[in-house]
């Protein structure tokens, strides 16, 4: 984000943020990011993401996690440390029923948490420096991209003109 020239727009509501989304998206404007303090309902609509196939991600992740758990303790005891204990059987599937749960369980947990870090491109080494430090308190901020700073300022100016934002910069 460095890089490239941006024009904030700056809101104190969230009505006016959706408004000004949706304006924008009309008019081809590129919207790079909108930050806000917390999360606003309707935005991933306004800005049409698609939902996020990480809970897909655990399901496969605990379908293998199950398979894998239920496999390892039907062989250990029937193949690999045949034991009768208390006179059941050496293939006592409900025995193996709370193991392959809890195994499912941290295999969905774990993929999900590993996916969302991939997904989002978090590493260690990321430093975030904001906008303007009002962001993470009480403003909403879009970010749109300029590649010409004066006409793109001008034109997002225009068609913003009927809702309330605070600056535009």
């Amino acid at each position: 984000m460095r890089n490239r020239n941006y024009i904030s727009i700056f809101f104190d509501d969230e009505v006016p943020l959706l408004q000004a989304v949706r304006k924008l998206r009309e008019s081809n404007e590129i919207i790079t990011d909108v930050l806000s303090p917390f999360p606003v309902h309707g935005l991933d609509e306004a800005l049409s993401i698609k939902r996020s196939r990480i809970p897909v991600v655990g399901f496969i992740f605990g379908a293998i996690g199950a398979i894998l758990a239920f496999g390892f303790q039907a062989w250990v005891f029937t193949v690999s440390y045949p034991l009768i204990i208390g006179g059941k059987p050496f293939f006592a599937a409900p025995a193996f029923i709370p193991i392959t749960f809890e195994v499912t369980v941290l295999f969905a947990g774990l993929s999900m948490v590993a996916a969302m870090l991939i997904r989002s491109k978090l590493k260690p080494d990321i430093r975030f420096v904001p906008v303007d430090k009002r962001i993470t308190d009480d403003r909403f901020v879009i970010l749109v991209e300029a590649a010409d700073a004066k006409t793109t300022l001008e034109k997002v100016t225009s068609v913003l003109s009927g809702i309330q934002t605070i600056e535009i910069r």
